[in-house]
């Protein structure tokens, strides 16, 4: 399977991350999606950036699925870089290929469907995601197949979707942000989409609370920059002990976040549910994939 993984982070961004946690966003998405899918061919795109013309729909036909990573990314502030990632995304609906995104990639769907995105009045999810539950649609999705009624996952973000796309289907939510995961389709375009990050390790969430240490504390979030280095030191630990009772204790979490097969629940939806069935169609293959592995990349 051929797979695009757009950046959603500016060069600087990525620049950034890739000191903290050694790997910008897409990267990230890349190594998960060669854990789940092994074989697959990767191609990474930045949209963001300036120095290159952005691939046309016809091109991006080519791939089996379009994943959108998370990033720092403001949809509603009209910047250049938000307007070629707005842009891209069109162009992804356009060409029909199954879509994938989390968090700020979400958020970019959203916006480029017409739907509206905001800052968070508080920054509840610095971390965890707790208690998202399926809507009634979302129950019976194959996004969210296998999912219990209430799950937490791994989450980090300031900014929220605020109104869906006309047309839009609304899959789960929580205490936090109404919407949590969402389908959209636009023209023969079909996004699936989450608010929290199934890609990610606890460990680069540990990192992203390092990097925003300043933030998280100028907002309330937390109420000092050593209370920030002990959760992101429990989420460390949670990484390298991920069946230690005492760290789910103090992060507050339930185990889905610990087991990385459960985590990657909606990755492997995605690929099994829609790419491959939209795959065969396209007469690209037999439509008879084998399943992903609940454990895969462990």
């Amino acid at each position: 399977m051929r797979f695009l993984v757009v950046e959603s982070e500016t060069a600087e961004e990525r620049a950034h991350r890739r000191e903290s946690a050694g790997k910008s966003s897409g990267e990230t998405f890349a190594a998960t999606l060669d854990q789940l899918a092994p074989g697959c061919d990767v191609t990474l795109v930045t949209p963001s950036d300036g120095a290159h013309e952005l691939m046309a729909a016809d091109e991006i036909a080519g791939f089996d699925g379009v994943f959108l990573s998370g990033s720092p990314l403001h949809v509603y502030c009209e910047t250049p870089e938000t307007m070629r990632q707005l842009e891209f995304m069109r162009r992804v609906f356009a060409s029909g290929t199954p879509s994938f995104g989390s968090c700020a990639g979400l958020q970019v769907a959203v916006a480029a469907a017409g739907g509206t995105v905001r800052a968070m009045p508080n920054r509840d999810e610095a971390g965890i995601a707790r208690g998202i539950a399926a809507t009634a649609a979302g129950r019976d999705h194959p996004l969210l197949a296998g999912r219990p009624p209430a799950w937490d996952a791994l989450a980090i973000h300031g900014d929220e979707v605020e109104e869906l796309p006309e047309g839009a289907i609304l899959l789960a939510g929580n205490h936090a942000a109404r919407v949590q995961a969402a389908e959209i389709r636009v023209g023969e375009g079909v996004f699936w989409g989450v608010q929290y990050h199934p890609e990610l390790a606890p460990g680069e969430v540990a990192a992203a609370l390092r990097r925003q240490a300043d933030g998280l504390v100028e907002d309330g979030t937390a109420e000092s920059l050593d209370q920030v280095e002990a959760q992101a030191a429990a989420f460390d630990r949670l990484h390298h002990e991920p069946e230690t009772r005492s760290v789910l204790w103090r992060l507050g979490a339930t185990a889905d976040v610990a087991r990385e097969g459960s985590r990657r629940t909606e990755l492997r939806n995605f690929v099994e549910r829609l790419v491959v069935p939209t795959r065969a169609r396209r007469g690209r293959g037999s439509g008879e994939a084998s399943r992903v592995p609940a454990d895969a990349g462990t």
